[in-house]
This record gives C-alpha cells, sequence and structure tokens, in this order.
C-alpha cells in the first residue's frame, strides 16, 4: 500500500509534523494469531484487526511493511502486495491508521480514502469498476467543504481485472471516520479503515470476496457496521 503510505506522509509535511512520534514510547506491537477451522477459511488476528483468509494464503502484520498502517496482509504470495494492490494478485489486505501515533488532522485522512488509499487499483486502465457506492462523502471544511462538516467518508466497490496471468475480481471497503458517527464504532483512535481483496475470477470469486469483507472486523465493527453509522449522518 505504498499509494496510502505516501499519501500520509505528504500530509505530515503539509500539517508541519515531521516526527509525529516524537516525545511518544511506542505501542506494544500487535501479535498475529491464526486460528484454522473445518471452514474453507482461516481465522486471523492482528491486535483489534479480525479477518477470514483461504486456507492456502500466508498472513502477516501490515507493520512489518514499514509503516504508518496498522493491520493484516494475506496472500499466497504476501510479498506481492508489498509493492501495492494492483489487481495483478490474488490476497487481501484489512489496514488502519492510528491518529495518535502518526498525529496528522482527520482531514488529510478524507483525502486519502477518497482516492489515494487505492488508487492503484481503482485507477488502473487494466482494471474496471463494476459497482461503486458512496454511502457518505461529507468534504472537510479545510478542503472547502460545508463549515461544520464531519469529514467522513465511506465507500464500497467491486470490479474486475485483466493485470497479469489471468483475470481477477476485487472488492473494496474504505471509511475515514473524521467526526462523524463512525467515531462510536470501531478502533477509537482510527483515521483510516481499508479492506481490499482481490481473487482469480470465477463464478464463485464473487461471493468469497464478499465473505472476506463481511468477516473483516476492526475493534469489533464490520463493514455493514461503519456503514451504519455513516448512514446515521447521512
Amino acid at each position: 500500500m505504498r499509494k496510502l503510505i505516501a499519501t500520509i506522509g505528504v500530509a505530515m509535511l503539509a500539517a508541519g509534523c515531521r516526527d509525529a512520534s516524537a516525545g511518544r514510547s511506542p505501542d506494544s506491537p500487535a501479535v498475529l494469531v491464526v486460528t484454522p477451522s473445518a471452514t474453507p477459511f482461516t481465522e486471523v488476528t492482528a491486535g483489534p484487526v479480525r479477518a477470514l483468509i483461504p486456507h492456502q494464503w500466508h498472513p502477516m502484520l501490515a507493520q512489518l511493511l514499514g509503516g504508518l498502517q496498522e493491520g493484516v496482509i494475506a496472500a499466497p504470495r504476501p510479498q506481492d502486495w508489498g509493492r501495492g494492490v494492483d489487481g495483478s494478485a490474488a490476497g487481501m489486505a484489512a489496514l488502519w491508521v492510528d491518529v495518535a501515533r502518526v498525529g496528522v488532522p482527520s482531514d488529510y485522512y478524507y483525502m486519502a480514502a477518497t482516492g489515494p488509499a487505492l488508487e492503484q487499483l481503482t485507477h488502473s486502465a487494466s482494471c474496471h469498476a463494476q459497482t461503486q457506492r458512496i454511502f457518505v462523502d461529507h468534504r472537510p471544511s479545510y478542503f472547502d467543504g460545508a463549515a461544520g462538516s464531519p469529514g467522513d467518508y465511506v465507500a464500497r466497490g467491486h470490479g474486475t481485472c485483466s493485470e497479469g496471468d489471468a483475470p481477477t475480481r476485487y472488492a473494496y471497503f474504505v471509511a475515514a471516520p473524521g467526526f462523524g458517527p463512525m467515531r462510536t464504532v470501531g478502533i477509537p483512535s482510527s483515521g483510516l479503515y481499508v479492506v481490499v481483496a482481490v481473487l482469480p475470477d470465477s463464478s464463485r470469486a464473487q461471493k468469497l470476496l464478499d465473505t472476506i469483507l463481511r468477516a473483516t472486523t476492526f475493534g469489533g465493527a464490520g463493514v455493514r457496521d461503519f456503514i451504519r453509522a455513516a448512514q446515521q449522518q447521512a
């Protein structure tokens, strides 16, 4: 997720936060827990993040990919996802950004959610969106939005890609809580949530993608919980 890391990094400089973690003790690192099951999926937890992944995938902590995002990444070849999500390789990521650790105003997480967080996938010439639903989009007042805007954003979508050796199908969910009702669910200190999954295209791919997204939770809250909270504001 280099685009996400780069965006937050630029935001830190724009906000004048050259060393957001200075003088702050680092939190205890998340521990990756893998729980096999009799279903087609393995349960994975990384701190407050819980996800289901196909048995043959290999999970790893997102923190190990260097940066400002936390959570879990899983794929047949996890290193393929360290380069970013462009639809060419199967895998999934469930990521969040700790605002206390990064020290960037919430407005900048809105900026990341509406574009760079998934830009390699949603703006790729080899990928085609089939659906995109924006549940709430309140542009922050700092970025010419309405006065008193909560600055929150929630979207979900899916599509197909032709990059690589075989066609793939993807699904994603992205949310920036801002100051909206989403602050009441999920991880209190998170400024951004991203769930994205890619599978080889098949008649079962969409159902499997829906299962992966639906089963992913942050602090016990799933995609439907974030959408429900956002719609209260809308």
